[in-house]
């Protein structure tokens, strides 16, 4: 037995077979649209572990609190 698919907004069930060309390409722009929306989120991903890398890179490439306190000419006590 093979059902029809259905499109369910706001607690309605439309069998897809029931909409207008209208509705069948609003259905088509939106999951183009939420395909986008996933493709972008997974690219910030992307982002966000590169910034996360390049900073922890940064903070290595840093000099140490001890190494700027030898490269200070003012001696600093705690």
């Amino acid at each position: 037995m093979n059902q029809e698919q259905k499109l369910s907004i706001d607690g309605l069930d439309y069998p897809l077979s029931t909409l207008s060309d209208a509705a069948k390409a609003q259905l088509q722009m939106l999951q183009i649209t939420e395909q986008e929306i996933q493709r972008l989120q997974w690219q910030l991903a992307i982002a966000q572990t590169a910034r996360n890398a390049y900073a922890q890179a940064l903070k290595a490439a840093l000099p140490s609190a001890t190494e700027l306190a030898l490269q200070s000419d003012t001696l600093k006590l705690n």
